[in-house]
């Protein structure tokens, strides 16, 4: 029986080795036919250096960790299996148990070390980063406040080690349980013994070396908890507070020598046939565990810490409020008083005609509606956002709201429609915040396919070939022309000359990718040429990932027309949740307040520290990148300039146009304003006493409360000379609605990246946005026209409330949409404006200011010339024109009749049609009227 079974695995056993070679190509294959096209990819896009350090350190921590699990297992089932060779159980039991027992290691151990090893070698690939940054670690030449260490230990040196640790750990539990496995199997451990000799002769030496290795493990991990205490949430605040700085350190300390010490008991058990030496280790060191680490803090805790607490934490409460300030880099938030000044008159009004003219009376959500009616043109095209921008428009500095025409999809889903056909997006629409039409419309000043310019912004490459949108990847260079744009009845057609893509112009890369794609159609398609290119990853947010995986990317990418061309502008940011004493930031505040902002990928996970290091940069026409570091002094993004010497890009070298569009961070404002709700408190009893918390401010939307969202705006802060870019938000204390703060982040020139906060003064009464909207709603006039507009067909939309600050006084404005229930084309109707007891409503930002302030004097230099007629004034025509006027006049009212049965009807297409051709004949006027 014996012989049979042994001649069986003889005839077999020759097929082992061919089968394992088959099951790694059929396992790896993939993998390799990716990296090669990945490789492809970064090459075409210029930072091939880039792969192949990403390849090189993943390569080395899988391999490396691979082959030396594979080498500590094998080592260990050897001498197990070796130690076992003349064990008892196969003396004694000649049965078919004994057999098995004896041959079932052989064959199944190596299978499990083998999937063990390929386990820990893919958990340990993304280790990579944590190497890379602990042999290139910058220092922050600061130190905590406990150890004297600089903190680029716990950023850059302390998760190495931990990582190290918990690999060593794994390591050794996995050779302890192939080991366990074989000597349970073969009989080495054998509870027929009794419980003193349950483990025999050499198994038992083996065993206690691995558990003394493991003892040792944790000595060091209890060593590197001594510096966890920093980030400790047990106390008032988090980092260490008076407990564990005098009772778990020493607690720690202490079971850490006490883990050497069992290290050495389990050594010193090798030799001996009982288990008493080591269970007694284990017990004494559990019950010093429970008595110094458990015990002894609870009692240091409540004996010494609760009686007394603020003067026992005050010392540990001053460095979390510097280390959290200094995490969310708020130590230099520039601080001053904002006292109201009485009233405003028409002279302040005229001083601060660019932050009037400035104002955002167009709401994100409604406009995004608007253009989609309006300007989307086709189906197939999409405008996914609305981003808030600044351009000198005709030399003026205005405040525009844009969106990027994409095509997300094709009209048919079919292969050529999708991949060859409808590759691109086209042009953008842009529009001044605080315009609108008379029919209560955007007032485009770019619009349109191809695009069209009202101002001296010129669209030169219009093709969205990358987006927020562009999920699936495409051809361009192919025999088909690919669709550009509608033309009338026809469609033109474009053939793509830029240098994104890759190129995919021989067999053997069609091959590839068609193995990599799992579409067979690339590889027999005859629509493949010598300049034809893929272009993959081109959703602009998954692009910057693939190059920078280390950046956590905003919630609110934007695009912005740069020398002709559409470029996307993405924030990229560096955390860290190892910076000493520092609070963590959360999506939810404890106040229960949520950041705005998105989807918040910046906030998963948590972290303590953040910087906005970088800038990237992408063409939407050929997908070409820059990381523009703008915060050199940031030591995490000098670390990766290190690791990734060719990557950034010195903001010295961008060029002024783009630099103009960089805009202080969405995300980042949120956050930092969040976490400043608090740690504007810089008093320790003031902060432990939580005596002026701040909350951000509540205003009604749609029916709803919500939290007022941080806006951009143009605007002369107080004391300077000049407008603008900032980015604002209003504060109000905890269970009040009084204003008592505002936040400023400027995002212009030198004075980038700085933060100031304004305070009010206590002991007076400063409107919130919801004491203001609690006013609106008094208003018997405002309240009685909202209710009459809010009837059957229609819908009335309040849009944010802005506070806008004016000298040293503030205005308030909050626009009116009105919305038919059957469409989705909200119309700007009216703007409310307050200024101390005033509140009004009127038809325009100006009728509303004047009504407040009165009419703006007449210029006395223009009242000298009498040559000279004011801008504003219509021009007397002569009596042969007024003919020719009326006729335009007369088909004005027309055109506007037929858009309005138009969007009765819904038919939008027309609507815009007739929009446009209104446009025309008030451009034909407007031209007579000059001429005159």
């Amino acid at each position: 029986m014996v012989a049979k079974r042994l001649n069986f695995n003889a005839n077999w056993r020759w097929l082992i080795p061919p089968l394992i070679i088959a099951i790694l190509l059929l396992v790896f294959s993939g993998t390799l036919v990716h990296l090669t096209t990945e490789n492809w990819w970064f090459s075409a896009i210029g930072f091939s250096e880039v792969f192949w350090t990403l390849l090189t350190w993943r390569s080395i921590t899988w391999v490396g960790t691979f082959v030396i699990f594979a080498l500590f297992l094998s080592l260990n089932y050897w001498f197990a299996m070796r130690v076992t060779r003349y064990s008892t159980i196969r003396m004694l039991d000649q049965s078919n148990f004994s057999f098995y027992a004896d041959r079932a290691p052989k064959y199944i151990a190596p299978i499990l070390i083998f999937f063990i090893s390929l386990a820990a070698a893919g958990t340990s690939m993304t280790a990579w980063d944590t190497l890379l940054r602990f042999l290139n670690a910058t220092e922050f030449n600061q130190s905590d406040p406990i150890y004297g260490r600089d903190l680029s230990f716990y950023v850059f040196e302390l998760p190495f080690y931990q990582g190290l640790q918990g690999w060593l750990f794994g390591l050794l539990l996995m050779g302890l349980f192939i080991a366990g496995v074989v000597y349970v199997i073969k009989g080495s451990i054998s509870f027929a013994r009794g419980w003193q000799n349950l483990i025999e002769g050499e198994a038992k030496a083996h065993l206690c070396l691995l558990l003394a290795g493991l003892a040792f493990l944790i000595a060091f991990q209890f060593w590197l908890q001594r510096y966890d205490l920093l980030f400790s949430r047990e106390g008032v605040v988090t980092g260490a507070g008076f407990t564990d700085v005098h009772a778990r350190l020493t607690g720690l300390t202490a079971m850490g020598f006490m883990g050497l010490g069992l290290g050495v008991i389990f050594i010193a058990s090798a030799t001996r046939n009982t288990l008493i030496l080591p269970l007694t280790g284990i017990g004494l060191y559990l019950g010093v565990y429970i008595l110094l680490y458990q015990v002894y803090p609870s009692v240091q805790q409540q004996v010494t810490v609760d009686p007394n607490e603020l003067a026992r934490e005050r010392e540990y409460i001053e460095h979390n409020i510097d280390f959290t300030r200094q995490g969310y880099n708020l130590s230099d938030v520039g601080r001053e008083d904002f006292p109201p000044q009485g009233r405003l008159d028409r002279a302040d009004i005229a001083a601060n005609q660019e932050t009037i003219r400035n104002i955002r009376l167009w709401d994100y959500r409604p406009i995004l509606s608007t253009y989609r009616q309006l300007q989307e043109i086709r189906p197939y095209y999409s405008f996914l956002d609305v981003d808030v921008d600044r351009y000198t428009i005709d030399d003026n500095y205005r405040q525009v709201m844009l969106s990027s025409r994409e095509l997300p999809r094709a009209p048919q889903q079919r292969w050529i429609s999708e991949r060859l056909k409808y590759t691109h997006g086209f042009g953008l629409v842009m529009s001044p915040v605080n315009q609108a039409t008379s029919e209560g419309l955007p007032s485009l000043i770019i619009r349109d396919i191809p695009p069209v310019s009202n101002v001296d912004l010129d669209v030169e490459q219009p093709r969205v070939y990358y987006g927020e949108a562009t999920n699936n990847y495409i051809f361009t260079g192919m025999v088909e022309d690919e669709f550009d744009y509608p033309l009338g009845n026809e469609n033109a057609a474009n053939r793509y000359d830029g240098a994104g893509g890759v190129p995919i112009n021989s067999l053997w890369r069609r091959l590839l990718y068609s193995y990599n794609l799992g579409s067979f159609r690339v590889l027999i398609s005859e629509q493949f040429t010598s300049e034809s290119r893929i272009h993959y990853h081109r959703n602009i947010r998954e692009r910057i990932h693939h190059v920078a995986p280390f950046l956590r990317l905003d919630s609110d990418p934007y695009v912005s027309l740069v020398d002709g061309r559409l470029k996307w502008i993405v924030e990229g940011y560096t955390i860290s949740n190892n910076y000493p004493y520092s609070e963590p930031v959360t999506a939810i505040t404890d106040a229960g307040q949520i950041l705005g902002g998105g989807s918040n990928e910046i906030l998963e996970g948590g972290f303590n520290y953040v910087r906005n290091s970088v800038k990237a940069v992408v063409d939407a026409y050929d997908g070409s990148m820059e990381l523009v570091v703008v915060d050199e002094a940031d030591p995490i993004i000098q670390t990766y300039e290190k690791i990734f010497p060719n990557l950034f890009t010195s903001i010295e070298d961008v060029s002024p146009e783009l630099q103009s569009h960089f805009r202080y961070p969405l995300d980042l404002f949120n956050i930092q304003a969040q976490m400043y709700l608090e740690y504007h408190m810089t008093s320790p009893e003031v902060f432990y006493n939580q005596e002026d918390l701040w909350r951000f401010a509540l205003e009604n939307y749609e029916g709803s409360q919500q939290l007022v969202e941080p806006y951009y705006t143009i605007m002369r802060l107080p004391g300077e000379e000049t407008e603008e870019f900032v980015l604002i938000l209003p504060f109000t204390p905890v269970e009040r609605d009084n204003m008592i703060a505002w936040m400023a982040a400027r995002s212009d020139g030198e004075n980038y990246g700085k933060l100031l906060l304004y305070e009010f003064p206590k002991q007076s009464l400063t409107y919130g946005p919801r004491q203001i909207e609690a006013r609106i709603d008094q208003n018997t006039e405002i309240s009685q026209q909202l209710s009459l507009w809010d009837q059957q067909g229609s819908r009335v939309i309040r849009g944010n409330l802005l506070v806008i600050p004016i000298e040293e006084s503030l205005l308030y404005v909050e626009p009116i949409y009105l919305r038919a229930d059957q469409g989705e084309l909200p119309q700007l109707r009216r703007v409310v404006v307050s200024h101390g007891d005033d509140l009004v409503m009127r038809e325009s930002i100006e009728e509303a200011v004047t009504a407040i302030f009165g009419e703006e004097s007449p210029d006395p230099i223009e009242e000298e010339d009498p040559e000279e007629e004011p801008l504003d004034e219509p021009l007397e025509q002569p009596q042969a024109e007024v003919d020719i006027s009326q006729d335009l006049v007369r088909r004005a009212r027309e055109v506007y009749q037929e858009a309005q049965e138009a969007a009765q009807a819904g038919n939008w297409g027309e609507y815009g049609e007739k929009i446009e051709e209104l446009e025309g004949i008030l451009e034909d006027l407007n031209q007579e009227s000059n001429n005159d």
